[in-house]
């Protein structure tokens, strides 16, 4: 039998209140050391809904840094070449509510930032995210709403940066994946020469 909880109060009895340093550790403004966190971060992932309430998140990687901050309550993120499905910028579109956890490698601790986000296509500040020669065309501009730092738990469980908790699994190679789930028409032979060691070299050029 299924025990659904549906509601706060049954949420709070199972779980218990908030410790009172996470009840009062959200901000509205960036802190110095968000923007430091912000300057060390080389990945963010990015939580999106349509406006029926459907969910996306979305992984976005460059250097440390990559993140601009426009002032203590904007931030932006450019966009880079990719598969163009874009599925979070269409949920954007309808429902302006984003949420971001920004990584930086080796630290079990993220930076969580909650807020309304719109897209541009050009800005002045699109001078200062050039990489390796790219100027992003498109960059996501968030609003920042709540901001708080989030407790090592997951990433400690997990052992997500501990080398001898990697591998240990029979995943196929990213290739041999897709070709596995008949949506392509290419061959493994083409799919293992486009992921090859010339992918990284089209990183940031439209494939």
């Amino acid at each position: 039998m299924t025990m659904k909880i549906t509601t706060e109060a049954e949420l709070r009895e199972l779980l218990g209140e908030k410790h009172p340093r996470a009840a009062v550790k959200d901000r509205h403004r960036l802190h110095e050391r968000d923007r430091e966190w912000l300057a060390a971060s080389p990945f963010v992932l990015i939580g999106t809904s349509d406006a029926q309430g459907r969910g996306d998140v979305s992984p976005k990687g460059d250097p440390p840094g990559f993140t601009h901050v426009i002032d203590d309550v904007t931030i932006a993120i450019p966009e880079r070449p990719g598969n163009r499905r874009a599925d979070g910028f269409h949920n954007i579109l309808q429902n302006p509510q984003v949420g971001l956890l920004f990584l930086v490698p080796g630290r079990t601790d993220t930076l969580r930032i909650n807020g309304k986000a719109h897209l541009v296509r050009d800005e002045p500040f699109f001078d200062e995210m050039v990489v390796k020669g790219h100027r992003p065309e498109l960059a996501l501009v968030v609003e920042v709403e709540q901001i708080f730092f989030h407790c090592p738990k997951a990433f400690m469980r997990s052992k997500l940066w501990e080398h001898e908790s990697w591998g240990g699994h029979d995943l196929m190679p990213h290739a041999k994946m897709v070709k596995s789930l008949d949506y392509v028409t290419e061959s493994l032979e083409e799919l293992e020469a486009y992921y090859g060691p010339s992918y990284a070299d089209r990183l940031y050029r439209a494939t």
